[in-house]
């Protein structure tokens, strides 16, 4: 992978700070990209930023919400605004919600889907209006390993993560006529705050790094014109022998 690869690109990156984001949004910029930080807390993004542009790289900070339309439109009329047009977008908010099946509030319901779905579909949507004129560039989803696997207590958030991938899979096939590709990444366990809230049980030494699902995103970036990968999946490996 060569450092030049991303320079001069402009990159989105969502929930960018903290977790898998932020490391997807670090990896970018440290191998050229310009990095458009977006997450919901200020705080977290523009330290994710300020420290892009110390280390060398560039970044710029907005804060927004996955579930506010409004907030959305606002982040990628931002990006057109900066003239370049926009190279990549990597869809990693998110927010989760778990319980029992018969026991599971329809208001938590309601907030996955919200957020989960409709916000990765507007931001998808969003992002083909400004790579369409390019006719080029690269829209990756961060799913889940429930995007294909069932888990108990996660029945809900299961479900807005396998509409993520049937999604990506969707817009792969369309995108193709405008040179644009798209790509799901489910990752295993993962040590993040979301992780340790779904699965209390999973021993922390045995979890991948948020930086390790970054280098998968900077694989499929780093691909040839002449081919595309429509879904990963990446799971944990144990550290002892099986």
């Amino acid at each position: 992978m060569e450092q030049t690869n991303l320079t001069k690109k402009t990159a989105i990156v969502t929930g960018a700070g903290r977790g898998i984001g932020r490391a997807i949004a670090l990896t970018l910029a440290a191998h050229g990209a310009h990095v458009v930080a977006a997450a919901r807390t200020g705080t977290e993004v523009n330290d994710t930023a300020e420290y892009i542009n110390r280390s060398g790289g560039t970044a710029t900070p907005i804060v927004f919400d996955l579930a506010d339309e409004k907030k959305i439109q606002s982040l990628f009329s931002f990006v057109k605004d900066l003239g370049g047009g926009l190279d990549i977008l990597v869809n990693n908010a998110g927010i989760g919600r778990f319980g029992l099946f018969h026991e599971f509030p329809t208001s938590d319901l309601q907030d996955l889907l919200d957020t989960n779905v409709r916000g990765t579909y507007i931001c998808c949507r969003e992002a083909m209006k400004l790579m369409i004129p390019k006719k080029s560039g690269y829209i990756i989803n961060i799913a889940s390993v429930v995007g294909f696997k069932g888990y108990p207590n996660q029945s809900a958030y299961t479900a807005s993560k396998h509409a993520i991938v049937g999604m990506t899979k969707s817009l792969a096939v369309e995108a193709q006529k405008y040179y644009i590709r798209a790509s799901v990444v489910n990752p295993g366990g993962t040590a993040t705050d979301l992780v340790t809230e779904a699965r209390p049980d999973l021993d922390t030494s045995q979890l991948m790094l948020p930086e390790d699902i970054a280098q998968a995103v900077l694989f499929l970036l780093t691909l040839s014109d002449r081919c595309a990968i429509d879904e990963i999946y990446i799971r944990r490996r144990k550290s002892k022998p099986f």
